[in-house]
């Protein structure tokens, strides 16, 4: 693809982003992306899990880096140090709650704990946003469930002259 959709990695993780744990869901998430001609990781990195540093930081990506798209992992679960999905909302110009109802429903076919995530979708500018499971295998179960959607979506984003019959 002479364009690809330039892709930010954000993983929310006390314990990654003090060295203590290694993370394996970002790359997970570049894994899988390298093999997708449509798409570019142009930036990745490990934040803790604080809603004002998180939001700061996808906010930069959107507004500053316009890049396409900001898969984030971790911090969706119901612990109280988890902030991503307030983290995502508080910068939100406006939601996609399909993304998200698509990604529970699937994690629901493989564990009951899918019910558990509290992952939202939106979309800032021409940015959209997505959070992510935060194991390596739920991260690789939804991202493998979603990638396909992706390029019409980031499409849609980007103006592109789609199909007259987006319902599909």
């Amino acid at each position: 693809m002479t364009n690809p959709y330039r892709v930010a990695v954000l993983t929310a993780s006390d314990r990654s982003a003090a060295g203590s744990r290694p993370d394996l869901s970002g790359p997970a998430i570049v894994e899988i992306l390298a093999a997708a001609p449509e798409f570019s990781v142009t930036y990745q990195n490990i934040l803790p899990d604080d809603q004002a540093v998180l939001a700061a930081e996808m906010a930069s990506l959107a507004d500053q880096f316009a890049v396409d798209l900001i898969l984030t992992t971790g911090g969706t679960g119901l612990a109280p140090r988890d902030q991503m999905p307030e983290a995502t909302l508080s910068i939100a110009q406006r939601l996609v709650p399909g993304i998200a109802e698509a990604l529970r429903y699937n994690s629901l076919q493989i564990t009951k704990r899918g019910m558990l995530s509290r992952g939202v979708s939106v979309i800032r500018n021409q940015t959209l946003i997505i959070n992510l499971p935060g194991s390596p295998k739920a991260v690789r179960e939804s991202l493998e469930y979603l990638l396909d959607q992706l390029p019409h979506a980031l499409g849609l984003l980007r103006g592109a002259d789609m199909e007259t019959d987006h319902h599909r």
